[in-house]
Parts: structure tokens; sequence; C-alpha cells
């Protein structure tokens, strides 16, 4: 049975009680307002006492509503009137949100969207902590704090990289610098927290240049030196090494790698998401397929990392024992230029300089390497300056 309605003394407004809920002396009121919309009568509730109705609050509603009736203007019911209103609320959450947009920084975006984002997503671990590392001594002190849309190229830009020279900072790092920033305003208008102009991007602003180019390479002698010393301290960084030489990977295409990965019967394995964004295809050698079938447990799962550390997790950074092994080999002894000391990376430097100098097509090494662009390949080729002098060489014997 439905609740009894009563009357007040206002023609139009009604109420009922609620059967236990006290509301100061006497029971808690619910009001409703009566009145016709084209002929037609129409009643709706408004609320109770306690959430600040009263006979005179809804004698003002009633009111409202008749007189918007009589002139043709203004919502005719209580339920166009609450849709009015939550459009009103809808516009100023856009109009808010359109504002605090306008006033986001830097550091927002950073800390909010950018960073969790290469958090879970990147597969570098090593790329993560340098964008970061970038960001916190160099980009955040001079654009954290300011709003993307008063983020220019002069003369926060040009700030970041004067300040980064002035500390001496190489060029390489410092287009690092500048590519972090234009990633960071990619990733605004890609994610609609920002709609504007790149500050960083292209042409907008100069890139300090300078060759940055890793010119050293092993020779044979030396790779198989390095291996040595490297089984005697620890296998799985000799096992690591062993396939960069042969197939060119990088560090973090090593550490990423899965037994699925891998076939050792065909000697074929697929590098997945790589640096370029493509997979790409290795090829592994004799001397790395007994590699494999010696490391490949007897219940490997096609998940399971080829190259794990002691807890079974992807290993983050390539092992001391490399630098120690260098270190007693000497092969970076009286070396200064960072460019030509001996790093992890001079393996995949190795793979490629060996193939050049038996004569394999550039673009095949391209492939092989998994370079998006072949001017990044030719930086290999531009660098051994040995097989170019041969090259010069020989011309005094055809002449």
């Amino acid at each position: 049975m439905a609740a009894t309605k009563n009357s007040t003394r206002t023609a139009g407004v009604r109420y009922r009680l609620h059967t236990s809920r006290k509301y100061g002396v006497g029971f808690d009121r619910y009001f409703f307002i009566r009145y016709r919309v084209d002929g037609k009568l129409k009643e709706e509730g408004l609320g109770w006492s306690s959430e600040g109705w009263s006979e005179k609050k809804a004698a003002a509603v009633l009111a409202e509503l008749k007189a918007n009736i009589t002139l043709g203007t203004g919502p005719a019911t209580l339920q166009e009137k609450r849709d009015i209103r939550l459009e009103e609320i809808e516009e100023q959450k856009r109009l808010d949100e359109q504002e605090r947009t306008r006033n986001i920084s830097f550091s927002e975006v950073w800390e909010t969207s950018y960073y969790p984002f290469i958090q879970a997503n990147r597969t570098s671990q090593r790329a993560i902590e340098t964008e970061e590392t970038l960001y916190r001594l160099w980009i955040r002190p001079v654009i954290g704090d300011i709003p993307l849309l008063k983020i220019a190229t002069l003369p926060h830009m040009e700030s970041i990289k004067r300040n980064m020279k002035k500390a001496g900072r190489s060029a390489r790092t410092i287009r690092y610098a500048l590519d972090v920033v234009r990633q960071v305003f990619n990733h605004a208008n890609l994610k609609k927290i920002y709609s504007g102009q790149n500050p960083a991007a292209g042409k907008r602003t100069t890139r300090p240049r300078k060759d940055n180019r890793r010119n050293r390479f092993l020779t044979t002698d030396e790779s198989e030196l390095l291996l040595k010393a490297l089984w005697n301290k620890s296998v799985t960084t000799h096992d690591m090494a062993l396939l960069s030489l042969r197939a060119g990977l990088r560090f973090g295409e090593l550490a990423s790698l899965k037994w699925g990965d891998l076939d050792i019967f065909t000697g074929l394995g697929t590098l997945k998401d790589t640096k370029s964004g493509e997979n790409r295809t290795v090829f592994l050698t004799d001397d790395v397929k007994v590699m494999l079938s010696r490391r490949r447990p007897a219940n490997a799962k096609p998940t399971n990392l080829v190259f794990p550390d002691q807890n079974g997790n992807q290993i983050k950074k390539i092992s001391k024992t490399f630098v120690r092994a260098i270190d007693e080999l000497g092969l970076n002894n009286g070396v200064e230029d960072p460019r030509e000391k001996v790093v992890f990376h001079t393996l995949r430097r190795t793979f490629a300089t060996w193939l050049l100098r038996q004569g394999t097509n550039i673009y095949y090494i391209q492939k092989l390497l998994g370079h998006a662009d072949i001017s990044t390949t030719t930086r290999y080729l531009d660098a051994d300056t040995d097989a170019l002098q041969n090259e010069v060489m020989k011309l005094q014997n055809n002449s």
C-alpha cells in the first residue's frame, strides 16, 4: 500500500512521512510538486527534509515551473530542469578540464602519464633509467613547472642544451635529452592531454652534432681471449657474449630472449618487438647451437628466459664479470677516448665489422642488425678505416 501523501498550505505541494526516520521533532518528510503541463496533471518528487527540502523551497520550484509554462521560456518540468542542470555541470567539467589541460605542467605529464607508460611498455630497463636521469637532472630543472603551452624552443630548449653543454655532456646525450622532451609532447598529444606545437620537434630546435660512433671492434684473437676469460668467470656471461658476437644481438635483446624464440634444430631464432619496432630473424652458428643445447634445461618452457638471473628474472644489466675480464686482458689499457673502449656493445659492432670485411652486402647487414635506417648501418662501414685504406691501396696495384 502506497504511503499517504499529505497536503500543505501551498496548493500543489504535498509530502509523505518516513515510516521511522526522524528529522527534527517529527518524521522526515518527502516533498512532491503537482501541476499541469499541456493540460495533463504531472507530479514529481523533490526530496527529503533531511536533504534540505521544505514546503517553502518546494513552492518556489513550483512557482518557477508554472511561470516558465505560462511564458513559454525555460524548463517546463522538473525533469527538464534537472537535465539542464546536469548539462551545465558537464559543461563546467569540460571547461575545468580544458583549463586544467591549458595549465598542465611538463612534470605533471611526466609523472602521471608518460613515465608510467614507458615503465609498462618499454622492454629496455636501461633506456627507462636513462630517460628518468635526463629528466631529473636536465629537463625538470628548466621546464618541469612550466605549462606545456608556455614551453618554447627559445628560451627553454636552448637552456637545456646550454646547461648540458656547460656541464660537459656529449652532443649525443644532449640530443637524447631533447628527444625525451619531444617524446613527452608527442605522448601528451596522443593522449589528448595537450594540443599544440612541439617545441622539441624536428626543425624547431637544432641538435648538436658530434661523431660519437664507437670505432672499436675485436680481432679474432681478442674475441677468443675474451670468450675464454669469460668462460672461466661466468658461463652465462660467456654465452651471452658468444651469441652477441655470432648474431649481433644487443644486450636488451639477449636479456629478453626466450626459449620459444629459438629453434636450435633449424638454427633460426626470432627477436620480437626490437628497437626498430619490427621482429628480426637470427641465424644460429654451429657453436651457438652447441652452447644453446648445453644451456637448455630438460623442462624448459617456451616462455622461460634463455639467460635469466639467479632468481629466474630478466637480467637488468651486464654482469661486472664482463668488465673485469676486459680489464684483466688489458683491452682498454691506455685508452682515454670512450669511443675506443671495449664495452659489451663492441661485440655487436665486431659482428657487423667482420661481415663487412668478408664482403657481405651492406643491406644484408642492415637486416641482420635490425637497423630501421641504412644510414645507421653505414656508420659501421665509415668507422672501419683499415678496410677503407686497403681499398685505396688496391689502386696502386691497378695503375
